[in-house]
């Protein structure tokens, strides 16, 4: 086994998200072929550990054991860790997190992180009940709190009423993903872009929302490859991207343990952030790229924000000056992000970092200008749980 050394992200692929007819395990067979494909010197010998992340699956796939059943499909026999991991939104991100430390550990030297959902199930009504289920069942839930928009209206009212954020400045983060998303053939809305007109005419889903302020359900599956630098020079010949530092924080389950004074803080991610800056050694400034959790156009305003990205209560006029874009002062989202791309609960983060990997490697579609350092940020439920990973082309040392 490999000590003393640095992990990498080598490459991995996606499944085409969107509204799928294909299994879950489908879905998991094809983004793990893309994932080959990426990285074409990879065998499945050489995977000794297998992370799969899902939130769904053991209600709508009625599979409860599922990461040998994965690991049969894909011809994998890992030798490490072979385990199923749920931690909702920020699924395969924080599988990338445990494989960070399996390689650095010496315990693994290979992991496939793989992350998928089946959202969409004959009944329709069986999804809306499985998504009551990720928060709080005696509170929230019973209060209609349990499907996200209801909740993230509150916040976005709340950030409109103490900071003067408008639903023009929310509309730029539309506009901005959709663009960014026509351009990659395997997001959920993909080709299609967005205006200003549309995005502010768009039916109201809950107040202020309309329908682009809002994330859809989406099948999918992503993967990625973590490794050793040793294995990993050994795969591909493309630069090293180097998982320089992690941080994940969770202060609640229900809305009433709230740890900011208003739903317009989010102190939690603020504390993820400064982990995961700390541990990679670097400070907001110096982040060139980001793929942050876009469930509602809100959710990135803040996210602006508490990633030290603008000053708090800044976040609508940053994002609508520009800097979201090719260009712009942080280009945010280059893949379309979960508003153009879909959002598999489980799958979201490898897809995350799949593209910030693709854009410190010089090989994205839509390229940031000679990036060195990137951020992936997901939230988890009802805001309970926020996760940061940072990836730059030179390791800590």
């Amino acid at each position: 086994m490999a000590r003393n050394t640095h992990a990498v992200i080598v490459g991995g692929g996606t499944s085409k998200f969107g509204v799928r007819e294909a299994t879950l395990f489908d879905m998991v067979q094809e983004a793990a072929k893309a994932c080959s494909d990426d990285i074409p010197a990879l065998k499945p010998r050489d995977i000794d550990g297998l992370l799969f992340c899902s939130t769904k699956v053991g209600r709508h796939s009625n599979a409860l054991n599922t990461a040998p059943l994965i690991a049969h499909r894909l011809g994998l026999k890992p030798t490490s860790i072979c385990t199923r991991l749920d931690t909702l939104c920020a699924g395969s991100n924080t599988g990338i997190i445990l494989a960070k430390g399996l390689v650095e550990s010496g315990i693994a030297e290979v992991v496939l992180v793989t992350g998928a959902e089946k959202s969409y199930l004959p009944q329709r009504w069986e999804t809306n009940y499985t998504e009551l289920a990720v928060n709080d069942h005696d509170w929230d839930s019973a209060m209609g709190l349990g499907v996200p928009p209801p909740f993230f209206a509150m916040i976005a009212k709340m950030h409109m009423k103490r900071y003067g954020t408008t639903k023009e400045q929310m509309a730029h983060v539309s506009v901005a993903n959709y663009n960014y998303g026509s351009t990659n053939p395997k997001a959920h809305f993909y080709p299609k872009t967005l205006t200003m007109e549309e995005a502010l005419e768009a039916r109201l889903i809950a107040d202020p929302f309309g329908l682009f302020d809002c994330c859809p359900l989406t099948d999918g599956a992503s993967a990625v490859i973590i490794a050793s630098e040793e294995r990993a020079r050994e795969m591909s010949e493309r630069p090293l991207v180097y998982i320089r530092g992690t941080g994940q924080h969770a202060t609640h389950s229900m809305s009433a343990g709230w740890p900011g004074e208003t739903l317009a803080e989010w102190p939690h991610l603020k504390k993820a952030a400064e982990v995961a800056y700390k541990n990679a050694r670097v400070t907001p400034k110096d982040i060139d790229v980001a793929q942050v959790h876009d469930c509602f156009t809100i959710s990135e305003i803040i996210e602006m924000e508490e990633l030290g990205f603008c000053e708090k209560g800044e976040g609508g006029a940053y994002v609508a000056s520009g800097a979201l874009n090719l260009g712009g002062k942080r280009p945010i989202n280059t893949d379309g992000g979960l508003i153009s791309c879909g959002h598999p609960f489980g799958a979201s983060g490898a897809r995350q970092s799949l593209e910030l990997c693709k854009q410190l490697q010089g090989r994205a579609i839509n390229q940031a200008k000679n990036p060195k350092f990137a951020l992936a940020h997901n939230l988890s439920g009802a805001c309970a749980q926020h996760t940061v990973v940072i990836y730059g082309t030179e390791p800590v040392e």
